[in-house]
């Protein structure tokens, strides 16, 4: 007869490979949508070539460019769970604030409520705080 801590070991086992499957599914997509946003930008900036509108078809390429900066950053936090088993924080605060300076350059294109512009700009404020304090913690701060 088994023991039950032998049951447990087991089902923990079973729950670990389950999460390294998910993780890998999850890498492999952000892979693919990365290219994909990737190729998104290379003909935003072939159309930049023919735009009638410069300034808007430089916006149209920086906001390819930031989407796929924010899926490569979270696909760091994925490839790094593999390498350290520990989820990084970092990598997912640095997208959150590529999504808000991304979100600052349609201030110049779309009417904004300033208190719009003002929360987004806390937003950058408190990842960048959270950054620096998550680095201190690690004794990273100068990387």
């Amino acid at each position: 007869m088994t023991s039950p801590r032998t049951h447990a070991d087991t089902a923990i086992s079973a729950l670990s490979g389950a999460t390294l499957a998910i993780y890998l599914l999850i890498a492999l997509s952000l892979a693919l949508l990365a290219l994909a946003s990737f190729y998104d930008v290379v003909l935003q900036a072939v159309a930049l070539i023919r735009a009638e509108n410069m300034t808007y078809g430089v916006l149209q390429v920086l906001h390819a460019l930031l989407l796929t900066l924010i899926i490569v950053e979270i696909l760091e936090t994925v490839t790094a769970y593999f390498r350290t088993s520990r989820v990084q924080v970092t990598p997912i605060l640095i997208a959150g604030i590529t999504a808000m300076v991304r979100r600052v350059l349609t201030f110049g294109v779309e009417p904004v409520e300033p208190l719009d512009v003002g929360m987004t700009l806390a937003a950058i404020l408190v990842l960048t705080v959270a950054i620096v304090f998550i680095r201190r913690q690690d004794g990273t701060i100068y990387d």
